[in-house]
Parts: structure tokens; C-alpha cells; sequence
């Protein structure tokens, strides 16, 4: 199945970007009377039949509609420091899509190395992963914002999880994160930090904002990797 993706949806009528269009008409070689399937991102697949096979602005009649086409059941958000490398978090972004989730923020820590991201570059990277992973929803990508400003912003619904990982609080003390998902829970955020680790103070802070330490097990992942195995271990628990 190909996907493409439209936010310009009017009751039974679609119109494509020109991204879009091209791809359809001159790639793909679509002509006016073919079926084609689009996702508006926000977790609805709507089977068309194109109308104006036009490469710059291609239109397409609404045949059906399937809502939660790709859904999983639960809201995750994936609040994760950008890598000093940022292939590493862009590849995060883009596999984490293919699992499943719902937002993909990007925050800065006081030990972070890399304090600038290209957004829009990232949203284009999770529209792609949705399409080719077959799911309606595109995970949002906000503007990112400080650990500390995520902290005190996130549901006070939430299961809040945050993956630390210094040694000087015992093992004991934090949960596996397959522990920590038994919960009933179906809206989650999960923190991440940078390559240092998050201060004390954005310790301290999650912990007086209700947030709870969770472990990913013995080994120590980089950043990108703990956080894929984070939204992996959300979709085995929650998903299934």
C-alpha cells in the first residue's frame, strides 16, 4: 500500500501539496481515475480516486474513510535529549514512528551538548516513517523547550517516567520500566536525558513534580538507543 499524506481535507474532496502531487503523478505515475490511499496525520486513512492527476496539485474524490487506521492504544510522549550527533536522535525519531507514539519532544538539559535542532527537519523524517510504517497518526514534533520547563509542563495524569541512570540512587529504588507500565495508565511521558545525564536540580524537579525512576536494565545505552527501547518496551506492554 502506498500512503500519501494531505493536510487540505474538505469533506469529500483532497488536494495534495506539491511534494505530494509529484510524487503521485510523477513518480508513481498515478493517472485520474486511480484509487489511492492518504492519511491526514491525525489517525484517519481515507481511500480516494483522483480526479486531477496534476504534479504540482493533484485532487481526489473521498471514497471511504477508516479512522485509528495504524492506532495503538495508548498516548505516549517521548520527551528526549537531541544528541550531540543528531543523525543519532534523527534515527530515533524515524524508528520510534515505525513502533508507535504520539509526540516526539525534543528538550534541552543543563548537561546537554547540542542546544539547537532543526524541527522541521524531523517532522519531515517521522511523516516519511509514518507512511512507510502504514499509520494515519504522525507523532507531533514540537519546538523543543528545557527539561525543567517539560517537567513542569507534563499531564498531572501521566504516568511520568524518567530513565535516570546515576549510580549514586540504588538500584532498588527505581523500577523496571516493565514494572513501572503495569500501571493502568494509558497516557505515559517518558523523559530521556543528554549524553551527561540530567542535573541534580532536574532530578530533584521530576521527583517533587511526581515523575518516577525507572531503569532500562543492566547495560548503559547511549541516548537514542535507551530511547528506542523505551517506546519499544511501551508497545510489547501496552500494544499487544
Amino acid at each position: 500500500m502506498e500512503l500519501f499524506w494531505s493536510d487540505n481535507i474538505n469533506g469529500s474532496n483532497v488536494v495534495l501539496d506539491a511534494e505530494e502531487s509529484a510524487h503521485c503523478v510523477r513518480v508513481l505515475r498515478h493517472r485520474a481515475g486511480d484509487e489511492i490511499s492518504v492519511i491526514d496525520g491525525a489517525g484517519t486513512l481515507y481511500t480516494c480516486r483522483l480526479v486531477v492527476a496534476d504534479a504540482k496539485c493533484a485532487e481526489a474524490a473521498v471514497l471511504d474513510r477508516q479512522p485509528g487506521f495504524g492506532a495503538h492504544p495508548y498516548r505516549l510522549t517521548m520527551a528526549v535529549c537531541p544528541t550531540k550527533n543528531i543523525d543519532r536522535f534523527e534515527w530515533f525519531a524515524e524508528k520510534a514512528t515505525e513502533v508507535g507514539l504520539d509526540v516526539i519532544a525534543p528538550v534541552f538539559g543543563e548537561h546537554s551538548e547540542r542546544k539547537v535542532i532543526k524541527t522541521e527537519r524531523v517532522r519531515r523524517i517521522v511523516l516519511s516513517a509514518a507512511k512507510q510504517s502504514l499509520k494515519a497518526l504522525i507523532p507531533a514534533v514540537p519546538e523543543p523547550v528545557s527539561v525543567l520547563e517539560f517537567i513542569a509542563s507534563a499531564p498531572a495524569e501521566a504516568l511520568k517516567l524518567i530513565c535516570y541512570c546515576d549510580e549514586t540512587l540504588p538500584r532498588e529504588q527505581r523500577l523496571s520500566i516493565k514494572d513501572a507500565l503495569a500501571s493502568a495508565a494509558d497516557e505515559i511521558c517518558i523523559l530521556i536525558g543528554p549524553e551527561g545525564d540530567f542535573s541534580p536540580r532536574e532530578v530533584e524537579a521530576a521527583f517533587a513534580a511526581g515523575w518516577k525512576p525507572v531503569h532500562l536494565g543492566p547495560s548503559r545505552l547511549r541516548t537514542e538507543t535507551a530511547a528506542l527501547t523505551a517506546v519499544t518496551a511501551v508497545y510489547l506492554e501496552k500494544g499487544l
